[in-house]
């Protein structure tokens, strides 16, 4: 019995797949990873937590938020942007179980998706400015729920695009 026949769906599976996955992995652990790699002495740890932290300062309005994980160390991004990041991981999730058939994805809803999807992403600016004017102060669990959200939205959109179902794929009932 070949791995193809039992697992029909594994070597179907596009390139843009295995390496949005592969992407993923590493947005969801370096966060996580980059203040125990920055405060070993073992070699190249700290450089590649230097790296991680160099991405979390390009993608992440507020990196001084970040959690301390290990002091002096915070986590690469703060709670919103982790926030976000989980919301991609449970779509991941979602799609890789339902195959993406389920109504809530944007390719199945049509343009109303598109509009919900588009506002569900806005609440991460939506909390950021509101925080910025005054509005309330940073607090994780608010922000993380506000990027939670953000990442759910954002997930609807890519996720079917970058894991399409192949057509022997068989949808739980």
């Amino acid at each position: 019995m070949n791995s193809s026949s039992s697992l029909p769906w594994f070597s179907q599976r596009p390139l843009r797949s295995y390496l949005a996955d592969f992407v993923l992995v590493g947005l969801v652990s370096g966060p996580l990873a980059a203040p125990f790699l920055a405060s070993t002495s073992l070699p190249l740890l700290p450089q590649i937590a230097n790296l991680i932290y160099t991405m979390g300062q390009w993608v992440c309005p507020q990196p001084e938020m970040g959690l301390m994980l290990w002091p002096p160390h915070l986590m690469a991004v703060c709670m919103r942007c982790y926030g976000t990041l989980m919301g991609l991981m449970i779509m991941r999730y979602l799609v890789s179980r339902s195959g993406g058939q389920e109504f809530f994805w944007l390719h199945r809803s049509g343009p109303l998706g598109l509009v919900i999807c588009g506002a569900l992403c806005l609440v991460y600016p939506a909390e950021l400015y509101a925080q910025i004017w005054g509005w309330w102060d940073y607090h994780n669990p608010v922000v993380t729920l506000f990027g939670l959200i953000a990442g759910l939205g954002l997930g609807a959109y890519i996720m079917p695009l970058l894991h399409p179902v192949p057509k022997t794929h068989n949808i739980p009932g």
